[in-house]
């Protein structure tokens, strides 16, 4: 068969595979045979044919219209809370008003990063290079024909070949590339024809030294990725830093809200009872003829009312203690009542300004970052610096040459070593005419800096305004909290005073004054039990404006390691590389109470007003929360004309 039949052949085999039904155009997508076809839609799949994990079996959550079953309770203290956070901060979670949500920050953030250390300096390790490669070439070409001078016969040598080359190169941190190598390339012709040597073994061994003079020089150029590796490590510890910041502050945050919710719930139920009692005293009021429809349609407004703030109060409360719960990485499934036993920090705090600024300047995350992000920009300079410079490398070369061999009368032959050598050197120059890439590079990075550094600028500047607000707001709620103190007693016994003022009244005395005093009363409750545990948020939030709120809670960072696949590889003892940097367990900070937070506030009413009414009983903390609202007896309104339930 000739050439050209034979690739004709060829083509034809290849083509009937490519048109089968194993090698067309699915198979081709799929497997890669025959010629891929470009995509002209979107290969998007429906969500049912995505894997998924299986969704988990959680109960319905608990809402306002139900009647909740016991549930058992969790006694926690703020320290237990935090450190139930950082125990379950595999994927660190923010709280994001009530709910909480994944900060994007995860424990394995900073190991990931580390690895970019060894990526740069992979570039200064041993490079070894080998090659083995057997050959076989025979070429037909034309022979004349000795006898006939028109005639020519078609003939060939057959060539065998090995090609061996072994190289071992290093870079310096100069920027130097040293190398050792040996050659070796034996052939065998068949047949021999004039070949004065067959086998033929030559052979040789090299020594070369290349070092950049000016792109590509120095130590400094050189070691600028390492460096610039490294303080993207450093950037990803202070982002998980201060995202763990952030968790240990929400967990704060959202502890004194359940503490807060606690109270606020508290006072709308005492709320709702003292309506009821106005109601049931306005309705006895009205059969007797002591007051008119008017007292009875006010009092049952106001109790609605009542009513109405308790539920928003109690579904606040739901909303609060699932979120802290999904903070401190807890199922929602089953879950528990959360009674808060840490006491609230009641003594005010003074602030010292100046050393708190000094703080933040130098232990906030983000400015730490922003400052680091400035010293990689510098590094980046160095080498864009030194990129828009011209190529000029100085080249070294020695080489020795060997050959052996065996002559037509099978007599072997070599040369002695060192007899054949070669050496060069020289300088090789290149450069760009204009250098306009690497001088536009350097002019961007040199813009960077610039940039750069007004960030950290307004950073440090942001920062001591948010300083202010916090020191502002300590000093604001604090007053507040004492305000309210004030304005709870104050309302307290302007409540007893109403309650005196109806009960010994005359005939249709109004009875708006009582409802008033029932919801300044129950405000001035809420409103202090807020400015407290604000307070005491604020004191974690100005922790956490100076960078120091682990430290002061005693969290430092555990970093785990693992064996991993190292240089060496499997075959060696394995290394020991950085898995995690997982935060620690907090230190004891938070004084931990006999009884609920929210009785450090004295839930206690002035007086009841009926006997056996619940008014002025502590709550027991075991007690749910959530019980139907209590509503008046059938028939209580039923003596107002035109008024329907």
């Amino acid at each position: 068969m000739s050439c050209s039949r034979y690739i004709l052949g060829l083509l034809s085999l290849l083509l009937a595979v490519s048109l089968s039904p194993f090698g067309g155009a699915a198979c081709a997508e799929e497997f890669g045979w025959g010629i891929l076809p470009g995509n002209r839609h979107i290969p998007a799949r429906f969500p049912s044919q995505i894997p998924k994990p299986p969704a988990p079996d959680v109960p319905p959550p608990i809402t306002v219209f139900q009647e909740v079953p016991p549930q058992p309770v969790w006694e926690v203290s703020l320290d237990e809370a935090i450190q139930t956070a950082l125990r379950n901060s595999e994927v660190v979670r923010v709280l994001a008003g009530f709910a909480a949500s994944s900060s994007g920050r995860t424990i394995y953030d900073p190991a990931i990063s580390l690895i970019q250390i060894d990526q740069a300096k992979a570039r200064f390790d041993p490079q070894l290079e080998m090659r083995h490669i057997f050959n076989r070439r025979e070429n037909p070409g034309a022979i004349p024909d000795p006898t006939d001078p028109g005639n020519a016969f078609i003939g060939g040598a057959q060539r065998d070949d090995y090609d061996f080359s072994l190289g071992l190169s290093k870079v310096n941190p100069l920027g130097g590339t040293s190398r050792l190598g040996v050659l070796a390339n034996p052939r065998d012709v068949s047949p021999a024809g004039n070949a004065l040597l067959n086998p033929e073994r030559p052979s040789s061994a090299e020594l070369s030294y290349t070092q950049p003079l000016l792109q590509g020089a120095g130590p400094v150029a050189n070691r600028a990725p390492i460096l610039i590796a490294r303080i993207e490590t450093e950037r990803s510890f202070f982002q998980l830093k201060q995202s763990v910041q952030e968790l240990v502050r929400g967990t704060v945050e959202a502890y004194w809200g359940i503490v807060f919710a606690r109270i606020d719930v508290w006072a709308r139920e005492q709320q709702v009872k003292q309506g009821l009692e106005a109601v049931n005293f306005a309705e006895a009021r009205l059969e007797t003829g002591l007051s008119d429809a008017a007292n009875l349609a006010q009092a049952r407004s106001a109790y609605e009312n009542f009513r109405a703030s308790l539920i928003g109060s109690r579904g606040a409360l739901l909303d609060r203690e699932a979120g802290f719960l999904n903070l401190l990485g807890l199922p929602p499934s089953n879950p528990p009542r959360v009674v808060p036993m840490t006491p609230a920090q009641e003594g005010r705090i003074e602030s010292q300004w100046q050393p708190l600024l000094n703080l933040a300047v130098e232990n906030r995350p983000d400015l730490v970052e922003l400052a680091l992000i400035l010293e990689a920009d510098q590094q980046r300079l160095l080498q864009a610096r030194n990129n828009a410079l011209p190529r000029l490398d100085a080249v070294a070369l020695y080489r020795w040459n060997g050959l052996e061999g065996r002559t037509p009368d099978r007599r072997l032959v070599s040369s002695e070593p060192g007899e054949f050598t070669d050496w060069q050197l020289g300088v090789n120059f290149s450069v760009p005419l204009g250098l306009r890439q690497a001088r536009a590079g350097l002019r961007q990075q040199e813009l960077l800096i610039l940039r750069d550094e007004a960030s950290l600028q307004q950073g440090i500047h942001n920062a001591v305004h948010v300083l202010a607000t916090r020191i502002r707001n300590l000093d604001r709620f604090y007053a507040q909290y004492l305000a309210f103190q004030a304005a709870r007693e104050a309302a307290r016994e302007n409540l007893k005073a109403q309650w005196a003022r109806v009960t010994t009244g005359q005939a249709n005395t109004n009875i708006i004054n009582l409802l008033q005093a029932i919801t300044d009363w129950g405000n001035a409750v809420s409103a202090e039990a807020q400015a407290l545990t604000s307070y005491n948020t604020e004191l974690a939030s100005l922790e956490l404006e100076t960078g120091t709120i682990l430290e002061s809670h005693g969290i430092r960072f555990h970093e785990e390691k693992y064996g991993s696949i190292g240089p060496l590889g499997r075959i060696a003892h394995p290394a020991l590389f950085p898995k995690s940097l997982f935060p620690g367990e907090n230190e004891p900070r938070y004084e931990r109470s006999d009884r609920p937070a929210e009785e450090s506030f004295d839930l206690t009413y002035p007086a009841p007003l009926t006997e056996g009414n619940g008014a002025g009983v502590p709550r027991d903390p075991g007690r749910p929360l959530f019980q139907p609202p209590v509503r008046p007896p059938e028939g209580i309104f039923e003596t107002l004309p035109g008024l329907n339930r």
